[in-house]
């Protein structure tokens, strides 16, 4: 394959903006009709991510290295939208006509043969992967809300009972799916570590104008059921036999995977020392203060500090979450953990950073927003959030 002239015909079929995706899901949709139940239009922002991820992807399918572990988990995760091997012929079809049309007189027989090539090739990495996945793992887990309680206006807290095991650990996320909106798959992360009655906490925040935070906040019940991708993401999972003690800074309901975090680590002996501040603006923000001062209290090795930075009479620390951290003390010989909405995380790494604690040991959630694109020098990254890829069947909760 000629990877130059790939990425050149992807750059400029690129520049026509979203009159790309609105060719490719005419053609798509005239040749498959059957295909617009997969693609609603409440899901049109992030379909219409599907056709940037393609091009990308396929134009930068000379670096397998990064390549194939990034399809392959697409071609497994894919499997709870019920994509099936025969859609791919379909997807590629729409593809290279869309390539064709944009590209007009560029488009030669010579490039359609190194497009089409390029693309069965990702096609046959996702379908074996899907295959592999399916002798081992469900598309999806089935489990029922047992808990559901709110925490101010926007805030709830549920626990789940799956159906079958639910293979995750501390820190990673899981999709999430309720009957009132089908197929809109939503990524939350557990507030806790995987406990031996099976049940799953998670903390979830009604974002402005969010189908499904809403939906899970003010609607789902107790008994209702919800379906569970499979677990992703390793940015916020602790390091396989590390030791040193951990500094957890949370901002609203980015206190979940660092509380799951903070139950590994009594799982595992309480052997380090933890420090967790929880960052809101107001005080009725800090919904989990209670059962974080009860652990904080049955846990010598954990300290807690709530931190408000939209209150000037709250009689606590005061101020952005990181600031407090920083000012309260040298943090340089642990690993840090950031979780909080993107603003926040972004913020309290600059902080950090500024404040003299090494890259390397810090650990927060990747916002980041494009689609699956080479770095400088070559190497290849792909959109994630928490560690794990962005589709364009999801969207990047906001905390």
């Amino acid at each position: 394959m000629d990877p130059a002239a790939l990425k050149g015909s992807w750059a400029q079929v690129a520049r026509h903006g979203d009159a790309v995706p609105g060719y490719f899901y005419a053609v798509l949709f005239t040749a498959h009709s059957d295909l617009r139940a997969m693609f609603p239009m409440s899901m049109a922002a992030q379909r219409d991510r599907l056709v940037s991820a393609l091009g990308q992807i396929v134009s930068n399918v000379d670096q397998l290295d990064a390549v194939v572990p990034f399809v392959q988990g697409l071609g497994r995760d894919h499997r709870r939208f019920d994509v099936r091997a025969e859609h791919y012929p379909q997807v590629g079809e729409a593809l290279l006509a869309t390539l064709a049309h944009f590209l007009g007189e560029a488009w030669t027989p010579q490039l359609a043969e190194e497009w089409t090539a390029a693309y069965q090739l990702i096609a046959q990495v996702m379908v074996e992967a899907a295959e592999k996945a399916a002798t081992s793992t469900p598309a999806y887990w089935t489990a029922r809300v047992v808990h559901h309680e709110r925490r101010g206006l926007d805030i709830a807290v549920l626990r789940l009972r799956p159906d079958l095991p639910y293979p995750y650990v501390a820190g990673q996320s899981c999709a999430v799916e309720i009957p009132d909106r089908p197929r809109l798959w939503r990524y939350y992360s557990p507030a806790s570590a995987p406990r031996l009655d099976g049940l799953i906490e998670l903390h979830i925040k009604a974002v402005p104008g969010g189908q499904v935070s809403t939906a899970i906040v003010h609607g789902l019940q107790p008994g209702d059921p919800v379906k569970l991708g499979a677990p992703v993401g390793q940015q916020l999972v602790l390091e396989p036999g590390a030791s040193r003690d951990l500094l957890l800074l949370a901002g609203s309901t980015g206190l979940a995977p660092l509380k799951a975090l903070v139950e590994q680590v009594a799982a595992e002996g309480g052997r380090r020392q933890v420090t967790l501040f929880f960052g809101a603006r107001t005080e009725i923000d800090l919904y989990d203060l209670p059962a974080l001062a009860s652990m904080a209290r049955d846990l010598p090795w954990l300290t807690v500090v709530p931190a408000l930075s939209h209150d000037p009479w709250y009689a606590g620390e005061r101020g952005a979450v990181g600031d407090v951290a920083m000012r309260l003390g040298r943090w340089d010989d642990r690993y840090v953990y950031v979780c909080g909405s993107a603003a926040m995380t972004t913020a309290t790494r600059e902080r950090l950073l500024a404040g003299g604690i090494p890259a390397e040991q810090i650990r927060c959630e990747d916002f980041s927003n494009e689609p699956y694109r080479p770095k400088a020098g070559g190497a290849v990254t792909d959109t994630v959030f928490r560690g794990r890829v962005v589709t364009e069947f999801e969207e990047v909760p906001t905390r």
